[in-house]
């Protein structure tokens, strides 16, 4: 089976379209699917370049954690999906038996665990996953679109609406607008009727971004105070900030947060250790939320208003397999807007 493989750590250099035992189905509960594409997020540049906190793989390991594709074959306990079908899959897999899991609370499963990073990915012709973890496509998407879609708006569903909680009108900054994450929480401010404003460091990205119903775009580099421009605009600050730069942020986006405010966020892109005058924390009354993918619930979700027309990533480029190195700079750079895709079958 052809596959997209790292061979060891050190980045896109080590990346190879290699021939790889296919895929078996062992479990009643599983379900074995051709992948027609698979789209890259930061987590893939981790994991190319081992950084720290991430599981070194065993070689070669097969990249990639979100995909989409065709129903090749289900286990006997399968019954929501059947070979022919169009699917979505949702990269986080967890052990399906646990008090987290049994409780729909998957993200809190100890063998909680992500395609591309903790398991084979889904770059290859064909990938195993859970029933759970697939959901039919419905209406008109493009595979390039599908593919796009789990990752990065499942980690802003959750984020947002579960555990900012989000209301209408509310007002959310957005850091570094361009990267898949930072694009579906703009889109998901917006089909929650919030005011969004949206920092970059690129022109063009704030106009894209404007275009998806951006209020305010900030171009950090350009601009030191990002929160007075905020303030300036909403006038006592923002309700919501999404911060997963980290440390080069982290003061900034205290500072745009209104009293009651609620900072989340789902990485450290830029650093992970920060300050935190906690004087601050109590006298304004803010809260400070961590979040990581989501549950089977929230993946029904965004699956819903993804087949209705209501969620869609914008997809920057599509690679072939034999690219993909070229996508990998092209995302180390951070400069693609939406998400970037590998093309693996027609």
């Amino acid at each position: 089976m052809r596959a997209l493989c790292l061979t060891a750590t050190g980045g896109s250099p080590h990346l190879a379209v290699m021939d790889v035992a296919p895929p078996v189905l062992r479990e009643p509960t599983e379900v074995r699917i051709g992948i027609r594409a698979a789209a890259l997020n930061h987590l893939d540049l981790w994991v190319a370049h081992a950084a720290p906190g991430v599981p070194v793989p065993a070689f070669p390991h097969i990249v990639g954690s979100d995909g989409a594709g065709v129903v090749l074959e289900v286990g006997a306990a399968v019954n929501h999906v059947r070979p022919g079908d169009r699917v979505l899959i949702n990269p986080g897999v967890s052990c399906g038996t646990c008090e987290p899991c049994s409780a729909g609370e998957e993200v809190f499963c100890r063998r909680f665990g992500i395609l591309g990073e903790h398991r084979p990915g889904t770059a290859a012709l064909e990938v195993v996953v859970p029933g759970s973890n697939v959901a039919p496509i419905r209406g008109e998407w493009s595979w390039p679109e599908a593919a796009a879609f789990t990752l990065s708006t499942l980690t802003a569903w959750r984020m947002l609406t579960t555990r900012a909680r989000l209301a209408r009108s509310e007002q959310v900054l957005i850091w570094g607008i361009g990267g898949g994450a930072a694009v579906a929480a703009l889109q998901v401010a917006r089909h929650h009727g919030a005011r969004a404003a949206v920092t970059s460091s690129s022109d063009r990205k704030l106009a894209r971004a404007r275009e998806l119903g951006a209020e305010l775009g900030v171009n950090h580099e350009a601009t030191a105070d990002v929160a007075g421009v905020v303030k300036q605009h909403f006038g006592s600050g923002v309700h919501v900030v999404v911060d997963s730069v980290g440390a080069p942020t982290w003061q900034r986006s205290l500072k745009a947060l209104r009293p009651g405010g609620r900072l989340v966020t789902c990485g450290s892109t830029g650093g992970a250790a920060v300050e935190l005058d906690l004087r601050r924390l109590f006298w304004f009354q803010w809260s400070l939320l961590g979040s990581t993918m989501g549950t089977s619930r929230e993946f029904a979700q965004i699956v819903a208003l993804g087949n209705a027309g209501q969620l869609r990533p914008p997809v920057d480029a599509v690679y072939s397999l034999a690219d993909a190195a070229d996508a990998y700079r092209r995302l180390a750079g951070g400069e693609q807007f939406g998400k970037l895709v590998l093309e693996v079958a027609p």
